[in-house]
């Protein structure tokens, strides 16, 4: 069985391969196919960068955003059901010592 290998792209070919797509005027997916990547990168990338510069950060700010607002979307999740269980938990003792 052989394994993929997970292709890491930087920062700026990012930024280059978003600049490319905007200025060459050709599709996204003829400038995903010159710059060897699949076009769906091509497309997520464009389309972070653009609700980058909707918000007028840099795409890899907002990345960091997103990420922080995740970890603590499951942090709360986690601190609701362990309050709700220690509520259950105090009710049930409450009805055992009476």
């Amino acid at each position: 069985m052989s394994t993929k290998i997970r292709r890491s792209y930087t920062e700026a070919f990012k930024e280059e391969a978003v600049r490319l797509v905007r200025e060459s005027g050709h599709p996204v997916a003829q400038v995903a196919r010159d710059l060897g990547i699949a076009d769906h990168l091509l497309y997520r990338w464009r389309a972070e960068q653009h609700q980058a510069d909707q918000r007028g950060q840099a795409r890899h700010s907002l990345q960091t955003e997103q990420a922080e607002l995740a970890r603590l979307r499951r942090e709360n999740a986690t601190l609701k059901q362990e309050r709700d269980f220690l509520r259950r938990a105090a009710a049930f003792f409450a009805r055992e010592s009476q």
